[in-house]
């Protein structure tokens, strides 16, 4: 099945795939200002957003889906930016289909394998019912129950939208993300690498990517960069989108022309 999509400018493609729970809309604003230089597709990755849903989910198939999406739009080079578990897709994809990148972007993660950390989410969300709660801020009742960071309950509550009249649902397939979370953390394969260009941008303030994982990422991608997005956190892009913004565009050298 085809991915959902927003795309938007026109030049060479820029592939951007957002993180857990996440969807392309979170990019929107940074999209605008890519747009200006490229043809940028906001995509969003099955069990999320507009996506189809499946009981299925691995960065195998994360993979394939986004395959299957660059045939049907018939894209012959792409460029990619991954948040996250958008990240995790990339960088698998970059060493599946090496002849297809031009240059990647990994943003906030590591090649490393990722103990499962995502159960509070996970908890407070299955403790939605919507029979019950009818509007948004009764759902939010309930998440702050579990979750005291309202910047992640407001980016959760992203999710929530009219399935129907007088009917509230998550657009991600919670079910499936319940059932698959340990599928998140999983590593790059051993002995996989790509020798094209990428980026790498930490946060400051994250502990996703650590001075440790310098060598792992050396190994995976040779010629890799490594630069860190000053007063950001994971959400990097969204905390600094200025600095984010500067970093991607230099590394594409692509004319800024704000």
């Amino acid at each position: 099945m085809l991915l959902h999509s927003k795309i938007l400018g026109q030049g060479e493609p820029l592939l951007i795939l957002h993180g857990y729970f996440g969807m392309g809309d979170n990019w929107k604003s940074l999209a605008n200002k890519f747009a200006k230089n490229f043809e940028v597709h906001l995509i969003d990755q099955r069990n999320h957003g507009r996506s189809f849903h499946a009981d299925d989910f691995t960065y195998e198939l994360m993979v394939e889906d986004l395959s299957y999406y660059i045939k049907h739009h018939q894209l012959k080079k792409v460029n990619l930016l991954g948040h996250s578990m958008g990240g995790k897709t990339v960088m698998l994809f970059a060493v599946t289909y090496p002849e297809i990148v031009v240059k990647m972007i990994v943003a906030d993660i590591s090649p490393r394998f990722f103990s499962p950390h995502h159960e509070f989410i996970l908890e407070a969300l299955n403790k939605v019912d919507f029979n019950i709660q009818k509007t948004r801020r009764e759902v939010e009742t309930v998440l702050k129950k579990y979750i005291d960071e309202n910047g992640i309950r407001q980016f959760l509550l992203k999710n929530v939208y009219w399935k129907s009249k007088g009917e509230l649902d998550f657009r991600f397939n919670l079910k499936s993300l319940t059932e698959n979370n340990d599928e998140i953390g999983e590593a790059l394969p051993s002995f996989t690498n790509f020798n094209g260009e990428v980026l790498f941008l930490k946060g400051g303030n994250s502990g996703y990517i650590s001075e440790n994982d310098e060598a792992l990422i050396s190994a995976h991608f040779p010629k890799a960069i490594i630069k860190t997005v000053k007063n950001a956190g994971h959400w990097l892009h969204a905390e600094n989108p200025v600095d984010f913004y500067d970093f991607v565009v230099d590394f594409l050298n692509c004319i800024n022309n704000n």
